[in-house]
């Protein structure tokens, strides 16, 4: 079985943050968007779904994070390449992400990342031995 993964995010602007991520090249898929909410195609088995902090309240009873403050999750994508890697990088500090790092090679891997528009850390990383 192939397993899918929907990584769900609140966001404070639903329409600036599936913009952004138009911007690193990933689809929007309109049956599964609208007012409330934005689903994002990574990948054939990667779904985000950017959730207005409303109704991100639907589905918990917690407080939602303010990433301004503290850190709620660090996701990580692999790259096919480095080119890839810095490509990415180079378009979300474009359509107005951050980033608070350096790119960095181990040798076998190459990573670097950004920050979107409401401060969720995004790993970008491409191994030489993709088995992992």
């Amino acid at each position: 079985m192939n397993r899918k993964i929907f990584i769900n995010l609140p966001v404070t602007d639903v329409a600036r943050s599936a913009t952004f991520f138009e911007a690193l090249g990933f689809s929007r898929n309109p049956r599964f968007s609208g007012e409330g909410g934005a689903c994002i195609v990574v990948s054939d088995t990667v779904i985000v779904m950017l959730l207005s902090h409303a109704r991100f309240r639907d589905f918990t009873p917690k407080q939602v994070c303010d990433t301004r403050q503290a850190v709620e999750v660090l996701l990580t994508l692999t790259c096919q390449s480095r080119d890839e890697v810095d490509e990415l990088v180079a378009r979300a500090l474009a359509a107005g992400g951050s980033s608070y790092d350096q790119s960095e090679d181990d040798g076998f891997m190459y990573s670097h990342s950004f920050v979107d528009p409401d401060g969720h850390g995004w790993g970008l990383v491409h191994m030489r031995d993709a088995s992992a």
